[in-house]
């Protein structure tokens, strides 16, 4: 994993210094799926800049996942369905009102499927109480199930087959419609997390397509803090760019 964010944030720093259209946007939380469905693998990304898709506007950094929202950091937010509230307490046997990753890995099987711990850390590390990093509350976790839903959506709009499993062009296109427009370099990257070396076409399931996808959105807000007229270009000193990357390795610890 290391050795991923290493060529990935490699790609990332030295796309700083080159030049890209304003005119494109990413969202700081996903977007329900509302493209046009493509056909086959023709959508064009031309006029997209290296990170933001231009069919999303920017909102604020840590609006709708991390961080405290208005709704604050204990209770659920109002109009919460009462299945998020219920697969949450199920897991929470203590009644702290928090739950670590095994209990949030077990909450999110029902709704969803069994995700790998690695990306259930992830999970709690984006999407983090700002009261205990380790474990997460209602909000947060009410934050992150509408989340994976909309998510969810766009997986299941390219896995045609219903196989459970999207192809990388499909992925390419999937991040797209989330907001993403991931340069074919940094695709290869996301890739070769997954690439067992048999020969065969990596394909993603819903883990590792919401495990990639929550890599590229959490670096792409980051890096949105400093390029803040979103023209794909941004100066880091050594700080900021060790400060952005080593959460993410450590959140994976």
């Amino acid at each position: 994993m290391a050795s991923f964010f290493n060529r990935f944030t490699s790609y990332s720093n030295s796309s700083s210094n080159s030049n890209s259209n304003s005119n494109s946007h990413a969202p700081s939380a996903p977007s329900a799926p509302s493209a046009p469905e493509t056909q086959g693998h023709e959508l064009s990304h031309a006029t997209a800049s290296p990170y933001y898709s231009e069919q999303h506007q920017p909102q604020p950094y840590g609006s709708n996942y991390g961080g405290v929202s208005s709704y604050g950091s204990y209770g659920f937010p109002p109009g919460t369905s009462p299945e998020v509230i219920r697969s949450f307490q199920m897991v929470d046997r203590d009644g702290s009102g928090f739950i670590d990753e095994n209990e949030l890995q077990q909450a999110l099987s029902s709704g969803y499927q069994r995700f790998s711990l690695r990306t259930v850390r992830l999970l709690i590390f984006l999407f983090r109480n700002p009261i205990d990093s380790s474990r997460m509350g209602p909000n947060e976790f009410t934050a992150l199930w509408n989340c994976l839903g909309q998510w969810r959506g766009m997986f299941e709009r390219y896995d045609r087959d219903r196989s459970g499993r999207i192809d990388a062009l499909e992925m390419r296109d999937a991040l797209y419609g989330l907001g993403y427009a991931v340069p074919s370099s940094v695709l290869q990257l996301l890739i070769s997390l997954y690439d067992d070396r048999s020969g065969q076409q990596v394909e993603f399931n819903f883990d590792s397509f919401v495990e990639c996808g929550m890599i590229v959105k959490g670096l792409t807000e980051k890096f949105k803090e400093k390029d803040r007229n979103y023209t794909g270009s941004a100066t880091l000193t050594y700080e900021d760019f060790m400060s952005t990357i080593l959460p993410f390795l450590v959140s994976y610890n």
